[in-house]
């Protein structure tokens, strides 16, 4: 059976799905990075943050309009993707067997971390999706322990995404008032040229300290929301998981749109 690769991608706004942006077309691309069709997703989604790691488990998971002010049109979209009860149950052993504490939730949707990049990388939406929770007060080391303890699903044909944002200070964003296609911002430079190299040398305890260690690390990540789902991807990705960079840009000179692959 195919093994599947662990992958992270920077979701960015909303809007992804309607603007036309680089981002937008490496994300509608995305299926052709893959050996081959998965047959489920797993999402770890920056906007899914619960004190335990929460596991969607209805058979069909609504969609979640997570935001405020943005074109009504955003709002009337769907993604009718199928969940997967059976997949959520042995997710849930898997974490129960990581010590990972856990619960099933039959009520949640997908958020717009998990329903923006997928509706562009599978607009037919015909893929089971589950969405895994991450934990914003715990460790990055949670995080990577909680990829870990998902990766034998890749041997399955279960993708497991990290949906989250490879830089992400909207305070920054907001007072910046920079045009979308401003120069990348010298402290964004710097923190993701340390996080590049940390990634590719397989520099794994490095990555997971990164906000308390990279230059800029703070700047870039006030909260760490946006960066957890790229630990539990790295996790996902093996103890020897291989880095490798599969797309790069900039918004609006602070928000970074990169994406990797680990396997």
């Amino acid at each position: 059976m195919t093994r599947q690769p662990a992958l992270f991608v920077s979701h960015g706004a909303p809007t992804i799905v309607i603007d036309d942006t680089p981002a937008r077309h490496f994300l509608a691309g995305l299926a052709g990075e893959l050996p081959t069709r998965p047959d489920a997703i797993v999402m770890i989604s920056a906007h899914h943050d619960e004190p335990l790691a929460s596991i969607t488990s209805a058979e069909q998971p609504g969609t979640i309009h997570d935001f405020g002010s943005f074109p009504d049109a955003l709002y009337r979209m769907r993604y009718p993707a199928p969940g997967s009860p059976e997949l959520a149950q042995r997710i849930a052993r898997m974490l129960d067997d990581a010590d990972i504490a856990n619960r099933l939730d039959p009520e949640r949707g997908f958020d717009h971390g998990t329903w923006t990049p997928l509706m562009l990388a599978w607009p037919n939406a015909d893929i089971p999706v589950v969405q895994v929770s991450i934990n914003s007060r715990a460790t990055p080391d949670y995080h990577y322990r909680l990829g870990l303890a998902l990766e034998a699903l890749r041997d399955n044909n279960v993708l497991v995404i990290g949906s989250g944002a490879i830089t992400h200070n909207l305070y920054a964003f907001f007072r910046g008032g920079y045009a979308a296609d401003a120069p990348t911002q010298p402290w964004v430079t710097d923190f993701l040229g340390w996080l590049d190299r940390q990634l590719m040398a397989g520099g794994h305890d490095a990555v997971l300290g990164a906000i308390g260690h990279a230059p800029h690390g703070t700047d870039n990540h006030p909260t760490m929301d946006h960066i957890l789902p790229l630990f539990a991807a790295l996790g996902a990705g093996g103890l020897e998981g291989k880095a490798t960079k599969l797309y790069a840009s900039v918004e609006y000179g602070v928000l970074a749109m990169d994406a990797w692959r680990f396997d």
